[in-house]
């Protein structure tokens, strides 16, 4: 839909070039106009009149606007009501809701974990509790994804769970009131030699707190030697890492941002003496806010950066909410490292570069992928079972024949699969069951063994 809108947008673009005249639709006469906001009015009443055809104004307006979007740089979008919320949930870490961690288990949506302080878990939802009902909406053939929407909202509305809870009879319903749930980005343990591991999964509203936290935690047990993994972390906002780097970075330059007029503010820390040795895990999908922790890390000499080359996307965006609730990111500035270094298109270097093994053992192309479409029983027929099959197989797992029928050998097979991972044993090739079959086959296609944590781990040992 996008590149026929902006296919539509050039020719619209193409016949605005070069025509000198614009139809008036009124007693049929042309009148010579420049190319400004009345006339994209013009051509826009000129589509309305003569398409042949139900014309919606709005889309065409859209589709201008996005037109727009689509001459300028990559990371410049118009985002409709819709979309625009999305992108506000997924970048700040915030959104409408109460507070239940989930998962597709046995066939029903259940809870992992409320929250500690949601209104899931001031209502009272448990872990192990099976979420059947959604605002009287039987959910239990719903994937997780549109399960998940059901129950999200604007805060101070109402959603009302219909329960399943183990030792006691019939649905438990609760009315919750949803208030606004902050996702931690932040993740961390204490690995081998007394070296703490941080991950930041993105730079959200969340991290720079979440991360304090965490230091914090480091600081209790007397550790000062850090990984801090940013791979895969595709930014966030611009004020969350500068946060993040002002706890580790020693006295200086952190990056520098230089927008369309030349004008270069650079945002400092004023850290004396660090006590943390870092090392900086990264990869290719290390993107924005973290080629700028990256990059700062290395230039300061404060730590040492491993992995592969980074993205490359060394600009800044801003996002602006329009009357409608839609909204626009455009870009509006470049940033620089704390060496002044160019990062944008370019990316950052590794100190050390090392990649893990991404070669396969076995071709993944041969097997069905499993789409969760159905939970196949005994008996049944289907590539979904010839999926199962042909996995369990390399897995180890006893088969009769790979043909696509899931007979009692298969179906031992699965309840053995499903015991051994601590699923529920019953043979039926259930939402769950799909899942780990397709992690499992891929842990074994891989060589899963992290070189690039490894690597940290042995500097920090060093040092």
């Amino acid at each position: 839909m996008k590149n026929l809108k902006r296919i539509a947008t050039i020719l619209l673009l193409i016949a605005l070039i070069f025509t000198t005249v614009t139809p008036t639709f009124a007693e049929g006469e042309n009148e010579e106009v420049e190319m400004d906001i009345e006339y994209l009015k013009s051509v826009l009443e000129f589509i309305k009149t003569n398409h042949v055809g139900d014309v919606n104004e709005e889309d065409l307006i859209e589709s201008a606007v996005n037109g727009m979007f689509d001459s300028l740089d990559d990371y410049s979008n118009y985002y409709n009501k819709e979309e625009f919320s999305q992108l506000n949930e997924k970048v700040s870490g915030k959104f409408g809701g109460i507070g239940l961690r989930v998962t597709e288990k046995d066939g029903f949506i259940t809870v992992i974990t409320p929250l500690e302080g949601t209104p899931g878990f001031k209502a009272g939802i448990k872990p192990g509790d099976k979420i059947v009902k959604v605002n009287d909406t039987d959910i239990k053939d719903f994937t997780l994804t549109k399960a998940v929407k059901l129950m999200r909202g604007e805060k101070d509305t109402k959603v009302k769970l219909g329960i399943l809870r183990k030792e006691r009879e019939g649905i438990l319903y609760f009315n919750i009131t949803r208030d606004i749930i902050n996702t931690n980005p932040i993740t961390y343990e204490v690995l081998e030699d007394n070296i703490g591991y941080i991950k930041i999964s993105r730079f959200n509203s969340n991290a720079a707190g979440s991360f304090l936290k965490a230091l914090n935690e480091m600081d209790n047990k007397d550790i000062t030697k850090l990984v801090i993994d940013v791979r895969n972390n595709p930014g966030g906002y611009l004020e969350e890492v500068i946060n993040i780097c002002r706890f580790v970075i020693p006295k200086g330059p952190i990056v520098h941002i230089k927008d369309n007029s030349d004008e270069i503010k650079t945002y400092r820390s004023m850290k004396e003496d660090p006590k943390y040795k870092l090392a900086v895990l990264v990869n290719g999908g290390s993107a924005s806010a973290s080629e700028i922790f990256a990059g700062a890390v290395k230039d300061s000499d404060i730590g040492t950066v491993i992995g592969t080359k980074t993205f490359g996307k060394g600009s800044v965006q801003r996002t602006i909410t329009l009357k409608n609730k839609a909204g626009i990111k455009l870009t509006i500035a470049k940033y620089f490292t704390r060496n002044k270094e160019k990062v944008d298109g370019i990316g950052i270097t590794p100190d050390i570069k090392i990649e893990n093994n991404t070669k396969s053992k076995i071709d993944l192309e041969e097997i069905p992928k499993l789409k969760k479409e159905r939970k196949a029983k005994l008996n049944t027929v289907g590539l979904d079972v010839l999926a199962a099959e042909k996995i369990l197989n390399i897995l180890g797992y006893k088969i009769k024949s790979e043909d696509g029928i899931l007979d009692k050998t298969t179906y031992n097979s699965i309840s053995k699969f499903q015991r051994d991972n601590g699923l529920y044993a019953y043979g039926i090739l259930d939402y769950s069951t799909q899942d780990t079959l397709t992690k499992k086959i891929k842990e074994y296609a891989y060589n899963n063994e992290d070189k690039q944590l490894n690597k940290a781990i042995e500097i920090l040992k060093s040092e």
